[in-house]
Parts: structure tokens; sequence; C-alpha cells
């Protein structure tokens, strides 16, 4: 009798087990479906909660914030509330062996890279959402996704599909009808160079984003530790807790360094005098927008560990209407018909890279249930 592969699906193993039945009529009455880990899920999950710290950050510049190099820090240094978590982990699992649960060397050295690479991104994203209103420069930071897609190609080997090539095209029109005519998406009284400043360093911080999100996937991929069929399964959360806190603490120390350069230290307390909604709102904008961007950062490595970049770029891209709205009824900024057609593009180009992930997925099931009925 031939052997059944346990991940072979309940009906093709129903079908070896009875005489005369056709497995292949069996996988095709019930085809393998693809369905996410929990850890997938969660990290998912702290990405849309994470949706908030844009709009702080942009309540932050409305009401008179100024320091980039603060904004940038806002974005790296929640790090420390993952220490808390990350030693119950590593306790927990304190029989495999406390030192084979920490991340190997060159792995901690390729986070530290990246999380300088993603601090730099913070500080240009900073001025983006300084020249900008948010919801402008959500649409615009969305072309991450298109960055994402050509450096995973690129760097970790992501093939394109119709579906894929569809949403690039869409997700680079999106954007650009935001330039199109004058004054379109610009906030009255801004200068057509500044809006255009503006314009180009969202761009350039959503392309230093999706160089920053392959790299990720591509070090835990050459310097994890795991190997064999192991490293074809999720990493341990704290695994990836870890690469986030290493990313924080040296995104931190630049964030820091730049800081101490500009002497923005000392401004701080003149800047929150003067804050429009109260020195005490001034410190919570702070203290609450460095807890969602650290949910934000955390669900966006998760996703990168346990599923793909490109994954992490639809994410992150899901949060684009959850900014407009939260745009709107906070701030109270103008909704108008290029911001509308930019919006429907993007949604169009994200529901494309969805379903063709969704049309992979299950030709690769497929695929496997070939293989699986081919050899027994």
């Amino acid at each position: 009798m031939a052997t059944i592969s346990p991940s072979a699906s309940p009906a093709m193993q129903e079908a070896a087990k009875t005489p005369g039945a056709s497995p292949l009529g069996a996988t095709a009455a019930a085809p393998a479906r693809y369905r996410p880990s929990p850890l997938v899920i969660f990290s998912a999950c702290l990405v849309l909660l994470g949706a908030g710290g844009p709009l702080l950050l942009r309540i932050y510049f409305v009401h008179g914030g100024q320091s980039l190099w603060l904004s940038a820090l806002l974005q790296m240094i929640g790090w420390p509330l993952l220490l808390p978590p990350m030693c119950v982990s590593l306790f927990r699992g304190r029989r495999h062996g406390i030192a084979n649960l920490l991340l190997p060397p060159r792995l901690v050295g390729a986070a530290a890279v990246l999380g300088v690479f993603y601090a730099v991104s913070g500080y240009v994203y900073g001025m983006g959402s300084q020249a900008l209103p948010l919801s402008t420069s959500s649409l615009l930071i969305a072309t991450q996704l298109a960055f994402t897609a050509i450096f995973a190609f690129l760097l970790v080997g992501l093939r394109f599909t119709p579906f894929s090539a569809n949403a690039v095209v869409l997700l680079t029109i999106g954007p650009a009808v935001l330039g199109v005519g004058p004054g379109s998406g610009r906030p009255a009284g801004q200068s057509s160079k500044a809006y255009w400043v503006g314009f180009c360093e969202a761009i350039a911080a959503a392309a230093v984003t999706g160089l920053v999100l392959p790299l990720v996937e591509l070090a835990m991929e050459r310097y994890g530790r795991r190997t064999g069929p192991a490293a074809r399964a999720p990493p341990p959360f704290s695994t990836v807790m870890q690469v986030q806190a290493v990313m924080g603490a040296a995104g931190m120390m630049v964030c820091l360094l730049g800081m101490a350069i500009k002497s923005d230290f000392g401004a701080l307390r003149a800047e929150a005098a003067v804050f429009g909604l109260g020195k005490t709102n001034y410190y919570l904008v702070l203290v609450w927008d460095a807890v969602l961007w650290q949910l934000l950062n955390l669900g966006t490595v998760g996703l990168i560990s346990c599923a793909s970049s490109l994954l992490a770029g639809i994410m992150i891209a899901v949060i684009l209407p959850l900014s407009e709205i939260l745009a709107v009824i906070f701030l109270h900024e103008k909704f108008d018909g290029p911001k509308g057609i930019a919006l429907v593009l993007s949604l169009w180009g994200f529901a494309s890279y969805l379903y063709g992930e969704k049309v992979q997925k299950k030709q690769e099931a497929q695929k496997t249930g070939d293989l699986e009925l081919a050899a027994h």
C-alpha cells in the first residue's frame, strides 16, 4: 500500500484508502486552500492597529512641531516595549537553550544596518509629512508597494504575474494624478515649489521603505540560524521581536545623533510651550505616536519573517484608506477629486495584488497535490 504523506489533504488520504477511488477526482472535489498562519494574522492586526501613527505624526506638525529628527525618532524609540514580552518568550523556551534562541551575530549586524536605513526613511517621511496633508502623503507613501515589488524581484527572486504588474502600473499612475493640474492636492497658501519638494520627499521615503522590506527578508533568509525543513516554517515570534528591537535601537541612535547635531533637545521644551493643543497634549502625542509606530513596525517585521516582504508591503498599503478617513475626520482635510481618483487607482492596485496572491497560492497548492499523487 502506498504511504500517505501527513501533509496530504483529508480527501487525498481518504481516496488512497478506498479501493477504486480516484485520488485525482478527490483532489478536484476538495482543492487545497491557503490559510495564513496565526502569526501572520497577528502581525497583520498589529499593522492595522498602528495606522494611527501617521495621523499623530501629522498632528504634531500641524500644531507647531518642527523637529524632523524627532519625527523620525518617534518611529524608532518604541522598541524597549518589546523587552518584557521578549524576555518572557526566551524564558519559556529556555529548555531549548536560550543561546539557540538568540539572533546569530551576522543577523544582528544586518538588522542594525537596516535600522540605519529605516531611520533615514523615517526622516525623509517626516519631511514629506511636514509639507503635505496626511491624505496626500499617504497616497504617495503607498507607492512603496511598487518599489517593494521591484526590489523583491531583484533581491529575493519575486516572480511578477499579470496581477502584480497591473498593480505596479496603477500604483504609479495613482500618485501621479495628484500632480496633474494646478493645485491638485496642494493645500491653500502653499507654494508650488514647497508642494513639489514635499511630493518628491514622500516618493523618496516610499523608495527607501520599499528597499528595506526586501532587505529584511533577504537578511532573515541568508543569516538566520534555521536550516533544513525548519527553514520553511515561520520563525518563533521571539526572533521577530529581536530583529525589530535591533533595528529600532540602531535607528534610535541615528536619530538621537541627528537631534544632537541639530540641537533639537534644547528646543523641545520651547516647542511644547507653544504647541497648539497644549503642553500636556504635546507629550501625549509624542508618547502615543511612538507606541503606535512600534506596533506598525513590529507587525511589518512579523509579516516579512512569517510570510514575505510583498505581503508586508500590501498590509502597509491597506492602511491607506484608514489614514484617509482619519485625516478627514480628525484633521478636517479636504478630500478633492484628484485624491479620490488616486485612492480608487491605489485600491484597485491593492486588490490586484491580493487576487494575484490568491491565484498563485492556489496554483502552488495544486502543484503540490499533483506531485504527491505522482509519488503515490
